[in-house]
């Protein structure tokens, strides 16, 4: 990952992904994108680790974006499709990520916060959608109408405007604010909230929330009974009733 991006495989099962290029905002140069790419693989194939959180490196930016040099000298169009390592678009995932926005999120660095599944705030950060003000695209914001209010979106990505990260915070599209030098460990302590749940119930109902954006009622209904079958079926089933019972912390095994 040529230290562009740092990977912390914590003992608690939480993964860290950091973009450690402040001087260049974090920017989604050629070996950030080579070390995210490395970065979320790893994070995949490890079982040990069950929830992941990217963040960028300083206090100025999370990700300022993609790196318009290289697009004027390469003379870049369409983007290839593989261009940028997005969970579980590009990337495939099976497990949780947060996103752990420090500073500014552009472009790109808006981009790379949307594909996570939760997003921590620091109240300092500023978030927009800019490819209007440099005549380039944004065709990965389209999820955002599930997340978001359709006159929001039309307006953040026709005027290319930044929002503060208390406006993201209210429109939906953040899920916590911390302050300034706190947002890892806000993230941090929300990673901890989603790991006392049952691993299998976790990944059963993040699959839930994604078929529920997929498919219309009924066939999410259907396709969520499926994806929560193996949890209900399973010793950790068992496991969290009799804790409760016996009052008691559950011992999750994941099967």
């Amino acid at each position: 990952m040529q230290d562009a991006v740092l990977f912390d495989a914590r003992d608690d099962g939480i993964a860290v992904i950091t973009i450690d290029r402040s001087e260049q905002r974090n920017a989604l140069t050629r070996e950030v994108r080579e070390g995210l790419r490395g970065a979320w693989e790893r994070f995949e194939a490890d079982d040990a680790l069950r929830i992941a959180i990217l963040t960028g490196s300083g206090d100025k930016a999370f990700c300022a974006g993609g790196d318009l040099k290289e697009m004027v000298e390469t003379g870049m169009a369409v983007p290839p499709r593989d261009m940028y390592a997005l969970p579980y678009d590009t990337i495939e995932l099976s497990k949780p990520t947060i996103a752990a926005v420090n500073g500014v999120a552009f472009a790109g660095g808006w981009m790379i916060a949307q594909a996570c599944d939760l997003c921590v705030a620091s109240t300092a950060a500023k978030f927009a959608i800019t490819e209007v003000k440099v005549g380039r695209g944004s065709p990965w914001a389209a999820p955002l109408i599930h997340m978001i209010p359709q006159r929001i979106f039309m307006e953040i990505v026709l005027t290319g405007k930044p929002i503060s990260a208390q406006r993201a915070y209210e429109i939906g599209l953040v899920n916590r604010l911390a302050e300034p030098g706190a947002v890892l460990d806000a993230a941090l302590d929300l990673a901890r909230e989603v790991l006392e749940g049952a691993p299998l119930s976790v990944k059963a109902a993040r699959e839930t929330v994604m078929l529920s954006t997929e498919m219309g009622r009924s066939a999410a209904l259907a396709a969520a009974r499926a994806a929560h079958e193996h949890a209900y079926n399973s010793h950790d089933a068992q496991e969290g009733p009799r804790a409760f019972a016996e009052k008691r912390k559950p011992v999750w095994q994941g099967r």
